[in-house]
């Protein structure tokens, strides 16, 4: 598709192919004769969202038949979520179509021709993926931007291609939040390929599909054909794709590790099959189902999430692990895996576009249940957006006027009900859940526009996140020649006071009639230290400028827990980390439990934690097995190491709500 260009970076840093393999040209007339027919351009309407609206666009892309009576295997991501489809057949006839069934796990959809009359269609057959070798030649059939069908002639140069680390974080091909790789590894080739080129054939000389052209990365990238066949079998069968699910996420095997089989578990979901069976992370997965594991190399995880994908729904499956040295049996019930993402709607009544919970949108929100509609986007100056506290992006919308909203059919049906026949702004009153808080607000269904006032706080001290008024911001914000500092979030920490009114975007510039002679990034702390002045419970006047108009507020002041910046910090120069305690703050905005890890808070481009894809923001919660609550313990931890020269030093490590293991190695461990 020619919107999926965002991979064709990676073309730069990627080697010129070999010259194809010498094929006859009768061979591959013959082959294009045989699927030629079979393709089609596949025009599209595409929708997004976007600042609480769906945004819609055409794209373009490529598919080919896979049965006489026009069923069309193409790309989710040409396809998978539409308005409208029209697909242009290889004698240029327009055939409108619809959408069959979509996967955005595999990035495969399946389209059904509609024509006027009954029409039998010629279909390309299927060929196996899994006897292609490196070096066999092969044709790429499309329609590269959007131009004519063509060909492109070019050999197998991988079988087994995933997403390169080194590129890390950029490895993934993350679709409507499901990562593609994690189940597919691509047949690279070398015959061009182009935005438009997507869900296109691959197809070897003796005319069969053998892949499902996806992605450029310098090689071009195609689904292989017993994947797609699969999938599309399914599509066509159901409308989905059935899989397992049991809450496993495994990697490699550490390079530390010493083990020859085994996948190494990186992650349980929390309220997951693997979970209630009993892994966790550090446990070495060697069998599973009666079958073996073995997972050296990024290269067999596909293969195994497949495997796992493919057990028995609903029936109690054999696992074994090795834990401390020992085998251990555990027993596991797979269940049916949900999509990651629900579809979003456009609630224009509100000004915003929402979803249904799904269960992993359920778990990243802390939620026990997927009752609710989540707020994808607002739209600024909307009803949502001008309502006191305006609905934000994650608020779950549980009621409105007393009435459960379960679902996202629900709240669309309400509101339209509200709305009919009415002339005027009708208040609904809308309960919403926000960090655990249950918050009412009042919202005008199909109301006019107003400015944002911003969501006045409740909570303690001054809780207000600053940035410091740069002249050039001065100028640009109508306060040339002022100082001080832009407000730019209002926090919540403690019930005792509250932030006095303030909104993002107040530039505040005196402090009971003290000008605050801020206007450097230097200066970040004048705020900070000019309130700890003050005693607990004082009001003080607050000198703003808002919209380019000067207030005076007064604030109560309340005790301030510690701030990140307050934390004690720790930088390991052997490895090329900072890290810092977890203060308040970050708990509270993470929902990370008390005294447990430190905050990543810096990793130096090039160090070996960077190459070992440790990210700032990641909490460490062990050390080479010993877990660690503070900075204190790190240090002490690292010094230990240091004496004694580790070839790796593996930390625990917890991003968002999964866990997963970074080794770290050393040249001085080597």
């Amino acid at each position: 598709m020619i919107q999926l260009s965002a991979l064709w970076f990676l073309a730069a840093v990627s080697a010129q192919s070999p010259a194809p393999a010498p094929a006859s040209q009768s061979a591959v007339e013959a082959a294009i004769a045989r699927v030629g027919p079979s393709l089609v351009r596949i025009h599209v309407v595409m929708v997004d969202h976007s600042a609480g609206r769906e945004i819609k666009r055409e794209a373009s892309g490529s598919g080919t038949i896979i049965s006489p009576d026009g069923f069309v295997l193409t790309n989710h991501h040409v396809a998978g979520r539409t308005r409208s489809i029209t697909c242009t057949l290889a004698n240029r006839e327009e055939v409108p179509a619809v959408l069959v069934g979509t996967d955005p796990l595999s990035d495969l959809a399946v389209l059904k021709l509609r024509p006027s009359t009954p029409t039998k269609y010629p279909a390309a057959a299927f060929g196996d993926s899994s006897k292609l070798r490196v070096g066999d030649p092969v044709l790429a059939l499309g329609s590269p931007l959007a131009l004519s069908q063509s060909v492109t002639m070019g050999i197998v140069s991988n079988t087994e291609m995933i997403m390169p680390g080194m590129f890390w974080p950029f490895n993934r091909m993350t679709l409507d939040g499901e990562d593609v790789g994690s189940i597919v590894r691509w047949i690279g080739h070398d015959a061009p390929i182009f935005g438009g080129n997507s869900g296109g054939p691959l197809v070897n000389l003796a005319g069969e599909v053998v892949g499902v052209n996806e992605i450029s990365l310098g090689l071009a990238g195609a689904i292989p054909a017993d994947l797609a066949q699969e999938v599309s079998t399914a599509l066509i069968g159901e409308g989905k794709v059935r899989r397992s699910w049991i809450g496993l996420d495994v990697q490699p095997r550490l390079k530390s590790d010493r083990s020859t089989a085994g996948a190494l578990v990186g992650s349980t979901i929390e309220g997951s099959p693997a979970a209630s069976a009993g892994f966790i992370p550090g446990d070495l997965l060697v069998q599973l189902d009666g079958r073996p594991v073995n997972v050296q190399f990024a290269e067999e995880v596909p293969l195994f999430n497949q495997q796992v994908m493919r057990l028995p729904i609903g029936k109690s499956i054999e696992a074994v692990v090795m834990r401390d040295g020992k085998a251990k049996k555990l027993t596991v019930v797979p269940e049916e895996r949900a999509n990651v993402e629900t579809t979003v709607k456009e609630l224009p009544e509100l000004g915003i576009t929402a979803s249904d919970l799904s269960i992993w949108s359920a778990k990243e929100l802390r939620r026990t249940s997927k009752d609710g509609v989540r707020v994808r986007d607002v739209r600024p100056g909307g009803s949502a957006a001008e309502a006191r506290p305006s609905l934000e992006d994650d608020d779950v919308i549980v009621e409105v006027d007393g009435k459960p909203m379960r679902d996202l059919e629900t709240l669309a049906g309400h509101l339209q009900q509200i709305a009919k026949g009415q002339t005027e702004p009708v208040p609904a009153l809308v309960a919403f859940d926000r960090a655990g808080e249950r918050l009412l607000t009042v919202i005008s269904v199909g109301g006019s526009a107003l400015d944002d006032p911003g969501r006045e706080a409740t909570k303690a001290w001054l809780p207000v996140a600053t940035q410091v008024l740069t002249s050039e911001l001065a100028d640009v914000l109508g306060a040339k020649g002022k100082m001080g500092f832009r407000v730019t979030k209002i926090l919540s920490t403690s019930p005792k006071a509250g932030a006095g009114g303030l909104q993002v975007g107040d530039i505040i510039l005196a402090v009971d009639g003290e000008p605050l002679q801020a206007s450097q990034p230097s200066d970040a702390d004048l705020l900070a230290t000019t309130i700890r002045q003050y005693k607990i419970g004082t009001d003080v006047q607050i000198d703003i400028l808002r919209d380019r108009a000067p207030q005076k507020l007064t604030v109560t002041l309340g005790p301030s827990p510690r701030l990140p910046r307050e934390m004690k910090k720790y930088d390991d120069d052997t490895y090329e980390f900072r890290v810092r305690d977890v203060s308040p703050i970050d708990r509270e905005r993470a929902g990370w439990p008390s005294g447990q890890g430190v905050l990543v808070e810096s990793v130096t481009e090039g160090g070996w934690a960077a190459l070992a894809h440790l990210a700032e923001g990641d909490l460490i919660v062990a050390i080479d097995g010993e877990k660690v609550s503070d900075v204190a313990g790190v240090q002490a931890r690292m010094t230990k190491l240091a004496a004694s020269k580790p070839q790796s030093v593996v930390l625990s490590v917890r991003r968002g709500i999964r866990t997963f293991f970074v080794e770290m190695e050393a040249a001085g461990g080597r």
